[in-house]
């Protein structure tokens, strides 16, 4: 429904706004706010324009702009604070952070701090404080969660980090928590209350790597998909299943040697031999894991391999990656646009980034409207008419439009 309007059975019916769209940006991620409030005041203009849209003339239907005015303050002693300068009553707002941006400095009584997850998300927290009992509606777009990488509890010792920021949210009144390709779907048992929508970035990944390189047969003969480890395996076979591509994994095991256990990795699947291979992990951390697989891969006869992770933070450094490229161990990495990446990371040649832009603007649009976004946030059927356009030498991307 990409006009936001149902089919009574007699005529079409715009659905009608929740209430007049607010933004926040938070962070460091100003740019990629502001190119998804001029998406979505595109489309809406456009849409306003339309015959039977009863709602085209609501305030705060089509707006230049949807961004609030608002600022984050801080203080050279490391407080701050938070002051929004325009009424938010009767508006749905959505609240746009990256808590890993790592672009912003602060100058303190003594030394430079690089403001870190921690101090972004009691920065959310603030702005949350503000706007409880004043807005309508109360929406958090985080993509990367914020202490999200649990899969366990491994000891009794060890905080509950993530399950008490999600338990924070809901008491500060967030209704809607979306967050892109979590680490574990199983944190959302820690606020069963509360909205949390969980897209994946799969569809718009591969489409993009598909633009940019047309040479990449999804043919189970000529390409494979594989997971690193045993505990990323679900994702592999999200992509292998409604791409219809060969899956394979490698699995830890352990060993003693010289009077030490040690730590081993095993591939299960498919001769790799002359195939191109679509490496998929969750996140690129130091690129350890991604790297490691990459070289076994490539030593087992691999052709040309292509590494998908929604998230890329190269905490390492990106020299290991270039180094790596340069002696062909992978072909390119792929990630989105989701959370902060320097401009040196940009420039790289290998390098390619999947613009999530209008399929945030999307969710906006279709959450604005109560609209059903099961299909929206689920790759499932996208994917699947993906490699049908691939067998007749097509590719798309069904987000140009929203």
């Amino acid at each position: 429904m990409s006009d936001l309007y149902v089919n009574t059975g007699y005529k079409e019916t715009y659905l009608a706004p929740f209430g007049p769209i607010g933004i926040i940006a938070h962070t460091s991620n100003k740019d990629f706010v502001k190119k998804v409030s001029d998406v979505l005041s595109s489309k809406r203009k456009i849409r306003a324009e339309r015959p039977g849209n009863k709602y085209a003339n609501d305030p705060g239907y089509s707006r230049d702009s949807y961004i609030m005015d608002s600022e984050l303050i801080r203080f050279q002693t490391g407080e701050g604070k938070f002051a929004i300068g325009e009424s938010v009553r009767g508006h749905d707002i959505y609240v746009i952070t990256d808590v890993l941006s790592r672009s912003l400095d602060l100058e303190l009584v003594e030394g430079t701090h690089v403001i870190s997850p921690d101090d972004q998300y009691m920065d959310l927290l603030r702005i949350l404080s503000v706007l409880k009992g004043k807005a309508k509606r109360v929406n958090v777009i985080m993509p990367f969660v914020y202490e999200g990488r649990r899969e366990k509890l491994d000891s009794h010792r060890e905080s509950y980090d993530c399950a008490d920021m999600l338990k924070k949210l809901y008491k500060l009144g967030v209704s809607n928590l979306i967050i892109f390709d979590p680490h574990d779907e199983r944190i959302a048992n820690a606020v069963p209350l509360m909205s949390i929508e969980m897209p994946r970035c799969q569809f718009k990944m591969t489409s993009t790597l598909l633009n940019r390189f047309g040479s990449i047969k999804m043919d189970k003969d000529y390409t494979l998909v594989v997971s690193p480890d045993e505990t990323g395996i679900s994702r592999a076979i999200f992509y292998s299943s409604h791409l219809n591509l060969p899956l394979a994994f490698f699995y830890r095991y352990y060993y003693n040697k010289d009077g030490q256990v040690v730590k081993g990795f095993k591939y299960l699947g498919d001769d790799v031999d002359g195939k191109d291979i679509l490496l998929i992990d969750d996140m690129i951390n130091s690129g350890e894991t991604m790297l490691r697989t990459a070289a076994k891969l490539k030593a087992y006869g691999a052709k040309d391999i292509y590494c998908l992770a929604p998230f890329g933070l190269f905490t390492d450094g990106l020299e290991v990656f270039d180094r790596a490229y340069e002696e062909g161990t992978f072909k390119c990495i792929c990630t989105t646009n989701l959370i902060y990446a320097p401009d040196e990371l940009k420039s790289r040649e290998w390098y390619l980034a999947a613009d999530m832009v209008p399929y945030v603007a999307r969710i906006i649009d279709a959450l604005n409207s109560d609209e059903s976004i099961y299909d929206l946030i689920n790759s499932t059927a996208r994917l699947q008419d993906l490699a049908s356009q691939i067998r007749l030498g097509e590719v798309f991307d069904e987000f140009n439009e929203i």
